[in-house]
Parts: C-alpha cells; structure tokens; sequence
C-alpha cells in the first residue's frame, strides 16, 4: 500500500475503533440482507432507483469497510472489487466471505491512491468513504450540525461557504464536505454528467440509530439526513 496521507491515516484509526465498537458485530447481518437500502435509516433502493441493473458489471467500492455493499451487488450479478484502508474491517469482510462462500477481490489501499488500472471499471459506488461522496451527509445536516456530538437542529449553526475540510471535536477522523454547487461542479471537471441528485429522509416509523447518533429520526423526517449522488461519465 501506498504511503498514506494523514488524513488517511486518522480515518484508519477511526474505522478501526467503529469496527471494534459496532460494524464488526453488524457485518454478518449486513451481508445477508436481501434488499440493498442507504443509509442511516435504511431507506430501501427499490424505492429510489439509484443503481439500476449491476448484473455483468465490474465495480469497485471505494472504502468499502465491511464489503457489504460489494456482497449486495455480487449477488445480483456485478463483478465488484473492494478497497478500503483499514485493515481490520477487510479482515471482517474477509471472515463473512468465508461464512458466506461469497467472494471477491478485497484490497487494502486508500481511495486517495487506488493501486488498479484506470477505467477498467464500469461503476464506482462509496458510501460514508472517499471522501464522502454517492452516499453522504446531506449539506444542510452540516449546516445544522451543532460542534458537540449531538443531532441537527432547526437553526444554522456554520456557514456553508467555506465547507470542505472538516474536523469534529472529540472525533479522530476527518471529513470533505463539499456543497453542492462546489460538488456539482468538481464532478463536471472531471469529466462527469450529474445525473441523480436524491435526499434522504427517514421513514415514518424509523427510530433513533442505536449506534450512528449523528441523525435524529425526528428531524430527518421533515429535512435530509443523508444524499445520494449519481454521475456517469458521457457515452
């Protein structure tokens, strides 16, 4: 593996200790879902339609953490390739490829330096890694995120000019939150089409994460929590 940055190397940290914490005891469970859904309150993709049909493409998942995302996909027909950084959520993954008998390619490297050919993917998908982008936090939870770990309110906390860089007190790990219009526009120079822009908000009978507190339910119901980004190269 490359060198990593120390951005990269705080997220290692970070990831470890959610894997020990939460994402380990989870992955099992994770991989045997049969409906693939997003985010925090598992909003369900057969009701979004962001993905279309995966079968016979080859994809990578860019910090792919426990692959479960990936395992979702194999079993719908993609050829998928796992990469993320943290050693000990790949060794997670790699414990339920052997409980599942499903496996694929999984590689320890950082998404800020991918150790694979260029274009030899069809479909590239991240949630909550690279930089958070595809699945992330939605603009306007940020804005109302206060700086103690605590939900969103209905105020402005932070203004969004300025956004990219952030660093949460008490928190090891680092985030890039782009707005959307500085996000709209990186995609368009580096030669991508926007074509999906969808929010996420939680489900009528969702309740309060027993692990991820960063969203309430109450709140994510009338604002989004959560943001899904589509792009696609110009045929």
């Amino acid at each position: 593996m490359a060198e990593l940055s120390d951005d990269a190397r705080r997220n290692r940290e970070s990831w470890t200790q959610a894997n020990a914490e939460h994402t380990d005891a989870r992955a099992s469970a994770a991989w045997a879902e049969e409906e693939i859904t997003w985010g925090v309150f598992s909003v369900p993709e057969a009701s979004l339609g962001t993905l279309g049909d995966v079968g016979g493409l080859d994809v990578v998942e860019l910090g792919c953490g426990t692959a479960y995302v990936s395992a979702w996909l194999a079993r719908r027909g993609a050829r998928p390739v796992g990469v993320d950084v943290t050693p000990a959520q790949l060794a997670t993954a790699r414990r339920c490829q052997e409980e599942t008998g499903l496996v694929f390619p999984l590689l320890e490297a950082s998404a800020e330096d991918v150790p694979l050919a260029s274009e030899s993917f069809d479909l590239a998908i991240s949630e909550y890694g690279a930089s958070i982008w595809f699945l992330r936090n939605s603009t306007l939870s940020i804005l109302c995120a206060p700086e103690e770990e605590a939900p969103p309110g209905r105020t402005l906390l932070r203004p969004q000019r300025g956004l990219g860089r952030m660093e949460w007190p008490g928190e090891i790990g680092v985030e890039w939150q782009l707005p959307h219009g500085e996000l709209f526009r990186l995609l368009r120079r580096t030669g991508f089409d926007v074509v999906d822009l969808v929010e996420l908000y939680a489900p009528d009978d969702a309740t309060d994460h027993e692990y991820y507190t960063v969203f309430s339910a109450d709140w994510s119901r009338s604002w989004p929590a959560e943001e899904i980004w589509v792009a696609a190269k110009p045929s």
